[in-house]
């Protein structure tokens, strides 16, 4: 069980990973002149106990997204779909309980998605808890759970997918006229 005061402010970034949570963010910000790899060892090093476990967990996570081919490769040279991977990959590397996924599929074609939803789906069924921060309603719906929106700070709804996409409230904060004409 993670310990809820490791996630209050003033708390070092590497007290919380050590603590069991790791997180992507937003707006991707990869070590653009070091390798895939390096950039994913950076995340290992929280638990690693030699340069080599390092290496061996940074490898293993790029394999789990399905970045090895890419791992000596540059972090300025990939994709917008390779960096959120390798973003996910960095944050795995610190072994989480939990994972917070901020908005991983801003900035992705339908294919993109599909292959980073088939990541995360992975994922969740290692036992890896995931929290996912994300705007992308119809990806989601196919993906998650349970649904917890949020307006304007503010609980608007929770619940099944199916639900809340059918919650009025929901469709007129976030969805939208045509989502409610193209699921009546």
């Amino acid at each position: 069980m993670i310990r809820l005061e490791f996630l209050s402010f003033g708390k070092r970034p590497d007290e919380i990973c050590a603590a069991g949570v790791g997180r992507t963010f937003q707006v991707v910000r990869p070590f653009r002149r070091m390798t895939a790899l390096d950039n994913v060892v950076v995340g290992a090093y929280v638990h690693a106990a030699s340069d080599q476990e390092a290496h061996e967990v940074a490898a293993a996570a790029l394999a789990r997204v399905g970045l090895e081919r890419e791992a000596h490769l540059l972090a300025g040279g990939l994709s917008n779909k390779q960096l959120r991977l390798l973003e996910i990959a960095r944050a795995l590397a610190g072994r989480p309980k939990v994972l917070l996924l901020d908005e991983t599929l801003a900035g992705l074609g339908t294919s993109d998605i599909e292959e980073v939803i088939a990541v995360v789906r992975d994922l969740a069924a290692t036992g890896v808890t995931i929290v996912i921060i994300e705007h992308t309603m119809q990806a989601m719906v196919r993906l998650v759970d349970r649904f917890i929106v949020l307006d304007g700070g503010a609980v608007l709804a929770q619940g099944e997918p199916e639900a809340i996409t059918r919650d009025p409230a929901v469709i007129d904060a976030y969805l939208g006229k045509r989502w409610r004409a193209a699921h009546a």
